[in-house]
C-alpha cells in the first residue's frame, strides 16, 4: 500500500491535468512527509535540486541551446534545398524529400515534435500544392519525423546516455543504422504509392554534378555537425558537456559569419527559446529524481524483477512485453517525461537481469515511445500534425498504417538483431 499510493496521487494528478513535472513532485510529498517517516521532508527539495548542481547535466542546456541557434542560421532551408536536389526527381519528389529532410534534420531539431511542426508549415502545403493528397502528407510528415529522435544529437540518446551512465558517443553512434533502415523503408513505400497515385517529382530530371555540389557546399555546416560531434567523443579531445559547448560556439560561427543569418535582433528569441526549451526538460529531470528515489528506497525494480523472473518469462517475452507497454505509453506522452521514467525503472532490469546491452535498450527505448505517438487512437504527434494541417483524421490514420508497420519493423530488427544497432558503434569503438 505505501507504494501504491505515492503512484496513484501522481496518476490522480496527471488525470486533473498538473504539468508531469509537477504531478511528481505531488505524487512524493505524501510518501516523504507522511509515509516514510525516518526520511526528513526535506529531503524531496534536495534531491530536486540534485540535478543542477551536476556538471554532467550541463551538456543539456548547451545541446539545446545549439539547436535553437541552428534553427535560426537558416541550417533547415539549405538540408530542404540539399534533398530537394538528391530526390526531387524521383515518383512523389516532395514525399521524398519530407523523409529524406527528417534524417538529416535529426542533427538540427533532435524532437519529433518539433520536426513534424516544421514539415507541416513547410512542406505540406507545397505538397498540398502540387496535388498530393492532404492526409498523405500528414501521415508521411507524422512517421518520417519519428525517426528524428535517434539520429544524433537526439536530445532523448544524450538524456538516456546520463541517466544510466552509458558512453554519449556510442549511444550517438547507434542511432544511424536503425534510423537509415526507416528512411529507406519509407521511401520506397513513398515511391511505390506515388506511381499508383501519380505524385510526380519537383524536378524534371535530378539535379547536375555541378548544381548538387553546390547545394552540398551550402548544407556542409549543418551535415558536419552530427558527424563531428561523434568524432570529438570518439578521439577523446572533450567530454559530452564540452562538446554541447563546443556546439554552441559552431553554431553561432556558422550563423553570424558563414550564413550571415543570425542578427542582433534574433538574441533575445535565441536565449527566450534557449531557457524555455532548457527549463522544460530540466524541471523533468529535477521532478523525476525524488520518483526514482523512492523506486530505489522500495526496491521497486527489484521487486519488479523478481516478479519478472518468478513468473519464468523469457528474454523474448521480456522484451514483447516492454515493447507494447511503452507503445501505449507513448500514445499518451511525448517528450521526455515517459524515458525519464522508464528509463530508472527497466534500464536496471534490462541490463542486469536479461544482459541486454545498454545501448540497445536504450535506443529500444527511445524508437518503441514515439512509435506511440503515431499510434491510434490517442498518438500525441498524430493529433499534432492534425491541427496544423487541418487533415480529416480518420483518412489520415488509414495512411499511416503502412507507416505504423514499417516503424515496428524497425523496432523488431532493434529489439531482436542487436548486432544491427551496435555495428557503427562496434566499428568506432
Amino acid at each position: 500500500m505505501r507504494i501504491l499510493i505515492p503512484i496513484l496521487v501522481i496518476v490522480i494528478a496527471a488525470v486533473l491535468g498538473f504539468p508531469i513535472w509537477l504531478a511528481f513532485i505531488v505524487g512524493m510529498i505524501p510518501y516523504y512527509g507522511f509515509i516514510e517517516s525516518t526520511l526528513p521532508a526535506q529531503i524531496i527539495i534536495q534531491r530536486f535540486i540534485n540535478p543542477c548542481e551536476s556538471s554532467a547535466f550541463l551538456a543539456i542546456p548547451l545541446f539545446v541551446t545549439s539547436g535553437v541557434i541552428m534553427n535560426y542560421a537558416g541550417i533547415s532551408r539549405r538540408l530542404m534545398d540539399l534533398a530537394d536536389g538528391l530526390v526531387g526527381h524521383l515518383a512523389g519528389g516532395l514525399a521524398h524529400c519530407n523523409v529524406l529532410l527528417s534524417v538529416l534534420m535529426g542533427g538540427v531539431s533532435g524532437s519529433a515534435a518539433a520536426d513534424a511542426a516544421m514539415e507541416s508549415k513547410i512542406l505540406v502545403p507545397e505538397m498540398v500544392r502540387r496535388g498530393y493528397d492532404k492526409n498523405f502528407s500528414g501521415a508521411v510528415t507524422i512517421a518520417s519525423s519519428l525517426l528524428t529522435p535517434i539520429i544524433p544529437p537526439g536530445m532523448g540518446l544524450i538524456i538516456y546516455a546520463m541517466m544510466t551512465s552509458t558512453s554519449v558517443g556510442k549511444m550517438l553512434a547507434a542511432g544511424y543504422a536503425p534510423g537509415l533502415l526507416g528512411m529507406v523503408l519509407m521511401m520506397i513505400y513513398v515511391g511505390y504509392i506515388s506511381k499508383k497515385r501519380g505524385y510526380k517529382g519537383n524536378r524534371e530530371k535530378p539535379a547536375a554534378p555541378k548544381e548538387l555540389g553546390v547545394l552540398f557546399v551550402r548544407a556542409i555546416w549543418g551535415l558536419l555537425l552530427p558527424f563531428g560531434l561523434i568524432l570529438i567523443l570518439r578521439i577523446g579531445m572533450a567530454t559530452a558537456t564540452e562538446v554541447g559547448a563546443l556546439c554552441v560556439v559552431y553554431s553561432l560561427i556558422v550563423g553570424v559569419f558563414f550564413y550571415r543569418e543570425i542578427k542582433v535582433e534574433h538574441i533575445w528569441p535565441i536565449i527566450k527559446e534557449s531557457v524555455m526549451s532548457t527549463a522544460t526538460v530540466m524541471v523533468l529531470l529535477c521532478a523525476s529524481v525524488p520518483l526514482t528515489f523512492f523506486m530505489t528506497y522500495e526496491t521497486i525494480p527489484q521487486k519488479l524483477a523478481a516478479f519478472i523472473i518468478n513468473s519464468n518469462m523469457s528474454k523474448v517475452g521480456f522484451l514483447l512485453l516492454i515493447n507494447v507497454i511503452l507503445i501505449i505509453v507513448g500514445m499518451f506522452m511525448e517528450g521526455s517525461a515517459p524515458l525519464i521514467v522508464f528509463t530508472s525503472l527497466l534500464a536496471p532490469i534490462a541490463t542486469k537481469t536479461y544482459g541486454i546491452d545498454p545501448v540497445v535498450f536504450g535506443i529500444m527505448l527511445i524508437f518503441n515511445l514515439v512509435c506511440g505517438n503515431i499510434t491510434p487512437p490517442f498518438g500525441v504527434v498524430l493529433y499534432q500534425v492534425k491541427g496544423l494541417i487541418g487533415a480529416d483524421l480518420g483518412k489520415m490514420i488509414k495512411e499511416c498504417v503502412p507507416f505504423i508497420i514499417i516503424l515496428l519493423i524497425v523496432l523488431m530488427v532493434i529489439t531482436f538483431i542487436p548486432q544491427f544497432t551496435l555495428f557503427i558503434p562496434n566499428l568506432l569503438y
